[in-house]
């Protein structure tokens, strides 16, 4: 009974003493794969985020259009402010919305023109 106990016993140190090594090997394995995941997923991110870069004619061209909608809001508004002054029409609301839109944009204008051209 003695010799099957030790037997036994000598049976299981032995199985458990290569466990680690393939654990071991398995982990590293686990480790390589991981790595290889996470840089497909970071190449992704680097090309969607290069896809989604602006060039500065793009940058030229979206300011130039908020430029020109700012001068078009900008004659709107004297427009009706004159007409309210001068001609005594009732257009304070409409002169009021196109002020607001104005300031508005014109501060949305510069905010884009310094962050994107500003030297940072």
């Amino acid at each position: 009974m003695k010799l099957m106990q030790s037997t036994y016993a000598l049976l299981l140190i032995a199985l458990l003493s290569f466990t680690p090594v393939s654990a071991q090997e398995q982990a590293a394995d686990h480790v390589d794969d991981t790595l290889e995941v996470m840089e497909v997923f970071n190449q992704q991110a680097i090309d969607e985020a290069e896809s989604y870069a602006m060039t500065d004619e793009a940058k030229h061209k979206v300011l130039f259009f908020m430029g020109v909608t700012l001068l078009i809001l900008l004659c709107a508004t004297a427009y009706l402010g004159i007409n309210m002054v001068v001609f005594n029409k009732e257009v304070f609301v409409p002169h009021m919305i196109c002020a607001g839109l104005t300031v508005t944009l014109g501060i949305a204008h510069a905010v884009a023109a310094a962050v994107w051209f500003f030297p940072f």
